[in-house]
């Protein structure tokens, strides 16, 4: 049975890319990978939609997210943490972790960053030195608005460090036009290369944070990282496998042009949509996102039985919910290499797996609703 994967990262391949990874490998200290670098350097600024550098390292998003804490702060900072699911919550650890005072701005799974609150928070604690928070929040598929908090923000003294793992590519993000400091993100989701890299680009004003910054890092050192990349080196031995893969997934990106990306994924996210409405589900949450959509579940039917169901039957693999959601929602990505005919995929198997498990759902209602998104006009 062929996979389709809908998950939140991995993601699936082009062609191109998976093919990539098969050549003869090739030594990172050459002329001829320094090129590659090269150009993957300037292609990475073209899609974080900025000037500044961006660092690469072989690591999972979470590595980035350590060496941000890692480089900006020293033990006893005080951190302003955005928790609206697991990974603002995973923010928050490390911070712990790192010794530094991570002061939490709960504002419930699901629901959308009022940029206002961040900045009462600010004001009421001067000595808070940056704002950790996500561009989506991946265990619900929420957007949050970046480019209002980052003009809050650059009103202050703090820095705004933003998650994008799952969000780059997929949504708009204009990391030095919205003013935000630190932008991290990873190659397994919308750059849609496999697991293994993950990205940061840093500004001045955060440069000086990492300047001070007393905590320790080795491998994740941002000046060592710098200094090799004027050379066009990496410290220490990269994924040269995967660094050729990124280099022809971004020129897929390049190709297709960074703004139909984003409207790409969102055309597949408005289709994915209706048709859960269609058949009388809801959509978790007041400000999905392009990247998935979390559908809730009836209190009859369990998401992990579903799960499996969907998988073995039509080979078509979603997310689950994390922590208290578990078993409570579904999340289908609608992330990285994807088109209408793999919305009409999800949708067919969601509908007749439903049915299977006995919810009342009538056979190709939510497929229609998808189609009259997909196909661009209203089908009689």
């Amino acid at each position: 049975m062929k996979r389709r994967l809908f998950t939140p990262g991995p993601t699936p391949l082009p062609e191109e890319v998976r093919l990539s990874q098969a050549r003869e490998i090739i030594h990172h200290r050459t002329g001829e990978f320094k090129r590659i670098l090269e150009e993957v350097e300037e292609r990475l600024k073209y899609v974080f939609r900025t000037d500044n550098e961006v660092l690469l390292f072989t690591s999972s998003g979470t590595g980035a997210m350590e060496a941000a804490v890692a480089n900006l702060f020293s033990p006893g900072d005080e951190v302003l943490v955005v928790r609206g699911g697991k990974f603002g919550e995973r923010w928050a650890e490390i911070a712990q972790a790192f010794g530094m005072k991570a002061v939490p701005l709960d504002i419930g799974w699901g629901r959308a960053l009022d940029p206002a609150k961040v900045g009462n928070k600010i004001q009421k604690r001067p000595k808070i030195k940056a704002v950790l928070t996500q561009l989506v929040e991946t265990s619900t598929g929420t957007l949050y608005d970046i480019e209002a908090l980052g003009k809050i923000l650059s009103e202050t003294g703090a820095v705004l460090v933003v998650d994008a793992i799952s969000g780059l590519c997929a949504q708009p993000l204009c990391t030095d036009g919205w003013g935000v400091d630190v932008v991290i993100a990873s190659s397994q989701k919308a750059l849609v290369t496999p697991p293994g890299l993950a990205f940061i680009t840093i500004s001045e004003k955060a440069w000086k944070l990492v300047e001070n910054s007393t905590s320790p890092k080795y491998y994740w050192d941002f000046k060592k990282a710098r200094n090799d990349l004027a050379k066009l080196q990496t410290p220490y031995t990269p994924a040269i496998s995967l660094v050729v893969a990124l280099r022809d997934s971004l020129r897929l990106i390049e190709k297709e042009g960074l703004e139909k990306v984003a409207k790409r994924h969102s055309r597949l996210a408005q289709a994915t949509r209706k048709a859960v409405l269609a058949i009388n589900l809801e959509i978790l949450g007041d400000s999905p996102s392009n990247v998935l959509t979390s559908v809730v579940l009836p209190s009859k039917i369990n998401g992990e039985k579903l799960r499996e169901l969907m998988q073995a039957r039509f080979g078509v693999q979603v997310a689950g919910g994390q922590g208290s959601l578990s078993g409570k929602i579904i999340r289908i990505a609608h992330l990285g290499w994807m088109d209408a005919s793999d919305i009409i995929v999800v949708i067919s198997a969601l509908e007749m797996s439903l049915l299977e498990l006995g919810y009342p759902v009538q056979l190709g209602r939510g497929l229609k609703a998808a189609q009259e998104i997909l196909g661009g006009r209203r089908l009689s």
